[in-house]
């Protein structure tokens, strides 16, 4: 989810109260990289060996991804790095741009099997473009300066690259049809978003759906959730106010959360359905 209005999952505007220095990250990639070149590995070969890809290892060791809990083990075997590799990551237990609560549940879906996300307020960060994202965070309030606006759209920008990066990882999202009539940002802020999803949307991996805003059954009226597969194929879930989020291991409540996820997948439209929906509205004046 996206936290209230700005964040995702995990807005407001404290989020950037604690901002870890990316300093913490380009040092981490540092050591990562000096442990690689001296067991004489290429990235290729070290990405083959930890089992992630080129990409994830180059922005890891640029300093421009937070490394995953798993990776650093593995990392630590394959490099035979002496435990340096586990106590630097133990300094890097803040992100910039994303609020405290949001944190470990960013760093879930990193491995996530399966995501699924249900957001009635505004369209998800995963699927944000820059101008639409920008536009929440310009909004804020109390108002945001410039530079935590910068470092809260970086960090949207980044975790974006899931999509893509992990085509393995099955996302659904189911979307309220209203915040693309709302037109945030404007007429062409919103045109430039619909797009965008639509692109996404065709992907195998993600699944876009819309509920229309006359429904009279609805599964969803408590609220925004979100749902995620971890690797070990657990189910955990996740829900946000304005100020908070909550990340929630119990198994009672994931059941809900999962019925309800489902039954809102009946009631909104196909995928087909909802792409040519989102295609009128793109043509609308």
């Amino acid at each position: 989810m996206d936290e209230v209005g700005v964040f995702e999952g995990a807005a407001t505007v404290n989020s950037v109260a604690e901002p870890e220095s990316s300093d913490s990250l380009k040092a981490f990639g540092e050591v990562v990289k000096a442990f690689r070149v001296r067991a004489r590995l290429t990235q290729e070969q070290f990405a083959e060996r930890v089992r992630y890809s080129v990409p994830t290892i180059g922005s890891i060791e640029q300093g421009r991804r937070f490394p995953s809990a798993e990776f650093v083990e593995r990392a630590e075997g394959v490099l035979d790095a002496f435990g340096s590799l586990r106590g630097a990551a133990r300094h890097l237990s803040r992100r910039p741009g994303l609020a405290s609560w949001f944190r470990q549940w960013a760093r879930l879906e990193q491995e996530a099997l399966s995501l699924y996300t249900y957001e009635c307020r505004l369209v998800p960060g995963l699927l944000q473009t820059e101008a639409y994202a920008r536009r929440l965070f310009v909004n804020q309030l109390p108002p945001l300066g410039d530079e935590q606006i910068e470092a809260q759209l970086a960090a949207r920008l980044d975790r974006q690259r899931l999509l893509r990066e992990r085509p393995n990882t099955a996302y659904s999202f189911i979307l309220e049809e209203h915040p693309f009539l709302r037109r945030t940002g404007g007429a062409e802020v919103t045109a430039e978003l619909i797009d965008h999803v639509m692109g996404l949307a065709v992907l195998r991996n993600i699944e876009v759906q819309l509920m229309p805003v006359v429904r009279e059954d609805h599964a969803g009226l408590h609220g925004p959730m979100q749902l995620l597969e971890t690797d070990d194929n657990r189910w955990l879930g996740y829900c946000e106010g304005q100020e908070s989020g909550q990340l929630t291991h119990d198994s009672k409540v994931v059941s809900t959360l999962q019925m309800r996820y489902a039954r809102m997948r009946s009631q909104a439209l196909t995928p087909e359905d909802s792409l040519s929906l989102l295609r009128q509205m793109r043509g609308a004046p």
